[in-house]
């Protein structure tokens, strides 16, 4: 059985289902690969690793049905070395050939019997605003764990409360919160992290896009042109991040943000080989900012700053900070401290419905 197809189409598609393959040795080997259904003049790819599913379809030239699952990385590689225009793909039972004019590649097929399709959806398509999501997703995803033995952690916690949502994010050592007005009935529910970032990179130019979710199945769906992108929902119980959130604070810092990043950028150059730890410490109005580098040298850099309250001395991971500036446009950011060893709250100048928490680091006197 032979199809004809656009390379560069079938390569885009093709690049985009095996981000939802599995990665895992011990998973079943069709799970690492792409499943092809033929049927009339369409082919359908579908992928997954059981916690995401992907699904798109395109249009062919010659009718065809066919199930097959293909390994991509390998025939992925192939294809964007090939010239643009049309390619010919030959189903044979155990293998593929594809070829353009006279260069041809042969590949291997996986099994296909226990291959999972997506489980139906049967709830209503919902609109949200894709600015919506640019403004909000960026706030609180970096502060989401890559620790999969926390897997509760890896994603965003989306808390509905009235006409009101939260969204919030911590990796326990610094923790995002932002609470919006709701775009949508937007579920109260854990979506992960990288799924989240997936559907980011995926929108272009669009204004909307629509999503469904399944409170059986655990699953939500968004809905992109022609690619469906499925997610199981996070189960278990989201730590109590309300007790982490400081209830007074002592002292105020006013900063310039990009200042106080290439500050901190600065610092970390002395700091980042030992403990990546960076000391900040209030004078009467700037921030004096040491790396502990436990050597007893100090590289010691100022930066001018709006103080009220007590003096302070308090230190932090560089890493969390550069995270923090990284993600927040604002002109000025605020600093709330309390004590040392107390959670410190990062605001931003222009996001009132915003905070950050990062944790301090113990340092000896």
């Amino acid at each position: 059985m032979k199809i004809t197809l656009l390379k560069d189409i079938f390569l885009e598609r093709l690049n985009l289902a095996s981000k939802f393959t599995s990665a895992k040795l011990s998973s079943a080997t069709s799970l690492q690969g792409v499943y092809l259904k033929g049927e009339k003049n369409m082919i359908h790819l579908y992928s997954t690793n059981l916690n995401y599913f992907y699904h798109t379809s395109l249009k062919v030239e010659n009718s065809s049905q066919f199930e097959i699952v293909i390994e991509p990385r390998k025939i992925t590689e192939f294809l964007s070395l090939l010239n643009s225009g049309k390619i010919e793909i030959d189903i044979k039972e155990k293998e593929i050939i594809i070829s353009q004019e006279k260069t041809r590649g042969d590949f291997p097929l996986f099994s296909k019997s226990d291959f999972p399709l997506p489980p139906k959806i049967t709830s209503e398509k919902q609109k949200i605003k894709t600015s919506f999501l640019k403004e909000t997703f960026p706030l609180v995803l970096f502060s989401t764990s890559s620790d999969e033995t926390r897997p509760i952690l890896t994603g965003i916690n989306f808390v509905s409360q009235g006409e009101e949502m939260q969204l919030v994010a911590t990796d326990g050592f610094r923790l995002s919160l932002l609470t919006v007005k709701k775009e949508t009935s937007f579920p109260s529910s854990i979506i992960p992290g990288g799924f989240l970032a997936e559907i980011l990179k995926m929108i272009k130019e669009e204004e909307e896009i629509s999503f469904s979710y399944s409170n059986e199945e655990k699953l939500i769906v968004f809905y992109l042109a022609d690619h469906e992108f499925y997610s199981r929902l996070i189960e278990g119980e989201y730590p109590p991040y309300e007790k982490v959130i400081p209830s007074e604070k002592k002292t105020t810092i006013v900063l310039d943000r990009s200042e106080l990043l290439r500050k901190v950028k600065l610092t970390s150059i002395f700091a980042r080989e030992f403990s990546n730890v960076i000391i900040l410490k209030t004078e009467k109005d700037e921030i004096q900012l040491t790396p502990k580098t436990g050597e007893g040298k100090e590289n010691v850099d100022y930066l001018e700053a709006e103080i009220t309250g007590e003096p302070q001395k308090i230190a932090f991971n560089f890493k969390f900070l550069i995270d923090f500036l990284n993600n927040i446009s604002s002109k000025k950011i605020i600093i709330e401290l309390l004590r040392s060893d107390a959670p410190a709250v990062f605001r931003s100048e222009n996001l009132k419905n915003f905070l950050h928490i990062i944790m301090p680091v113990r340092i000896q006197e």
